[in-house]
């Protein structure tokens, strides 16, 4: 059979061998076509341009090729091509049934199933299916799926918390990389931040044995790597150098849109409701062509809840309820966007709304009933009703118990002056600790705590109980005991003193004290000094002459100027004036001086003792012509400018300039 003008089909079957073994798929793909337009249904020649397709990226018109050769083309034959196909255009599913339904598992086969598993996140049966193959496969790709194997592990620790350490290798920086994610997952940050320094050091040395590859291209390979450093970073409290790192992978501009988006997103994390307008900048590359299939369920879902939050925080109140909704659609049970609703709510001063939605999520969905109880009870203390905090924080099964919650329903009771819940509250978790764990430390703490509330309080008959308890467990506990018999000294006078027999005698209470030692010590300064004028080495001499001499005569006290000797002073000198036997009291009828009452600037009656201008020997005192005032000559107790009379006229018809009038803008 002869070829369209090409020679015979055997030359262009050598054609196509030799092409794909060179890798010149583009060329093979021609001579394929050649042969398959003399004959459209060579199964051959079918299956080889499904190769050349898939060599060439072309996925959509490979499966198409499948698609239509159905007849001829068995799952048998190009079952693997058609799974894989599927995969590298994101129908997991799809390529999922399509190798559950061949028969004969290859390696390569085996090798798709475990790579569409773990973008399933089915990692117990990927790890099983990686496991399997590493154990029964004998070729040079074993490094590879140990690689594989570390990143479902890896995987496991971050999303699922559960994972086992199986003492893989680390000799190339990715094995490194994700023995430090695994680290990471299980919370050991530092170690993991070491992990990531070493596989960061592997990549540098593994590169630079590649004459060909630049500064560039190592940066961008450890783009991922310091993206990771900055993670361990912010998890670490130290926001500046991550968003720094941070910084430098986006100026990077990697080709990875899922590196970029997860880097964007943590940025916009450290932000939080600061640096707006670069966290709407950075927000645009988590949305960028193809993350959804790059990155795991929960960082989709947490980068979806920033977004929310983000609009949240930019007062886009409508933008953010879709985002809610959409979030609430895909999973009703998460809880992360009722609290986000319920922010925007308070933010909009709807409190009672939004304890209203809290409660309605809280018996939907009682899986997440924690979390959701614990914001009600906040939002109720925030408006002030501690008794309904109290009882919304009581009926969190899971925490009911625990030490913080205890201390917290316990100071709000006594808060609110309850004393009778407060005490319920230590009884209820006394008796859980006392049949969970019977004498344990936190048991024997509560009950303490107990008896010390009780004691506070005044409840001395209830607290025997708890102290009889504490002082069984440890009869030496001196401290203990006498609080018991204290207790009991008012309620069982008796009980008391059968108990006080129980308390070690002086001479075992007392201590080998060195008292002077003790005086000189730092803090008894005033003891010592005191000490000092009593007790004496030498005794006190007999005064001689010349002591008597150094001793200085007493003054006598200085008498009045006005004393009189020859008169008898008054026997009742020392008496106040008003329980003296001669005091008649004030006089009446005299009134007090007005002191600051009448007009701006008047002054009291004593003026009028002063005024000159009222007495008999004194001229009148008019204002000259040309004077705005008086003569008067007290300064203090002159008339005011407004209540002077006019000014008389002179003999002339010329009239005096009115100068009074210059204080009517301003205050005299």
């Amino acid at each position: 059979m002869m070829a369209s003008g090409s020679g015979p089909v055997s030359a262009l079957w050598t054609e196509i061998n030799r092409c794909g073994q060179n890798g010149d798929f583009t060329r093979a793909l021609k001579a394929v076509n050649k042969i398959l337009h003399e004959n459209k249904d060579d199964v051959t020649a079918l299956h080889c341009k499904i190769v050349c397709l898939i060599q060439n990226g072309g996925f959509k018109e490979a499966l198409n090729v499948m698609n239509t050769h159905t007849k001829s083309l068995t799952s048998d034959m190009i079952g693997f091509e058609k799974a894989y196909c599927e995969y590298r255009l994101n129908r997991v599913e799809h390529a999922l049934k399509t190798i559950q339904g061949i028969p004969e598992q290859t390696d390569k086969l085996k090798e798709l199933y475990g790579q569409v598993l773990y973008r399933l996140e089915r990692y117990d049966e990927c790890l099983a299916v990686y496991k399997d193959m590493i154990r029964n496969s004998q070729d040079d790709y074993e490094e590879e799926r140990k690689t594989n194997l570390s990143a479902v592990l890896a995987a496991q620790s971050t999303w699922e918390s559960t994972s086992a350490d199986l003492g893989l290798p680390e000799s190339s920086y990715e094995l490194c990389y994700n023995a430090a994610c695994f680290l990471i997952g299980q919370g050991q940050l530092s170690q993991g931040m070491q992990k990531l320094q070493k596989a960061e050091e592997l990549c540098r040395k593994s590169l630079a044995e590649d004459s060909d590859v630049t500064e560039e291209d190592v940066d961008a390979e450890l783009a991922i790597i310091h993206s990771q450093m900055a993670y361990v970073m912010q998890l670490q409290g130290r926001t500046e150098d991550a968003l720094q790192l941070y910084n430098q992978v986006i100026k990077l501009k990697p080709s990875d849109v899922g590196l970029l988006a997860v880097t964007a997103n943590n940025i916009i994390t450290i932000n939080k409701d600061q640096n707006v307008f670069d966290s709407k900048k950075k927000v645009k590359l988590t949305s960028a062509e193809g993350v959804e299939h790059k990155l795991a369920t929960k960082q989709l879902q947490a980068i979806e809840i920033n977004k929310a939050l983000l609009a949240m925080y930019t007062n886009q109140a409508d933008q953010c309820n879709k985002m809610l909704a959409s979030l609430q659609t895909q999973n009703p049970g998460h809880p992360r966007p009722v609290l986000i609703k319920v922010a925007q709510l308070c933010r909009e001063k709807q409190h009672n709304k939004a304890i209203e939605l809290l409660q309605r999520f809280s018996d939907q969905h009682p899986e997440s009933a924690s979390g959701i109880k614990l914001t009600m009870a906040q939002l109720y203390l925030t408006q002030g009703h501690v008794t309904k905090a109290c009882d919304i924080l009581k009926s969190i099964e899971e925490i009911k118990y625990k030490p913080g919650m205890l201390s917290a329903l316990v100071t709000m009771y006594t808060h609110e002056e309850d004393i009778d819940s407060a005490i319920d509250v230590f009884t209820q978790a006394i008796q859980y600790y006392q049949s969970e764990q019977p004498g344990s430390a936190i048991h024997l703490s509560l009950v303490r705590e107990a008896a010390n509330c009780k004691l506070k309080y005044g409840r001395k008959k209830e607290a025997t109980s708890d102290l009889e308890q504490l002082w069984k467990q440890n009869t030496n506990d001196v401290h203990t005991l006498a609080q018991l018999i204290s207790a009991y000294s008012l309620v069982d006078q008796d009980k008391a003193k059968a108990l006080s027999k129980h308390l070690p005698s002086p001479d075992t209470m007392s201590f080998n004290v060195d008292v002077d030692e003790l005086e000189n010590s730092h803090g008894a300064t005033y003891i010592r000094k005191k000490a000092a004028k009593v007790v004496g080495e030498s005794q006190p001499k007999e005064p001689g002459p010349e002591d008597v001499k150094k001793k200085k005569k007493k003054k006598k006290g200085k008498l009045p100027k006005n004393y009189d000797p020859k008169s008898t002073p008054d026997p009742e000198r020392w008496l106040p004036m008003r329980e003296r036997s001669y005091y008649r009291g004030k006089k009446k009828g005299k009134r007090k001086e007005q002191v600051g009452r009448g007009t701006q600037g008047a002054t009291s009656g004593a003026s009028a003792e002063l005024d000159a201008s009222k007495s008999a020997s004194s001229p009148p005192t008019s204002p000259r012509p040309g004077s705005g005032t008086g003569t008067a000559t007290a300064t203090s107790n002159a008339v005011p400018p407004r209540q002077q009379k006019p000014a008389a006229a002179g003999a002339t018809r010329k009239k005096a300039p009115q100068k009074k009038k210059k204080g009517g803008k301003g205050g005299w």
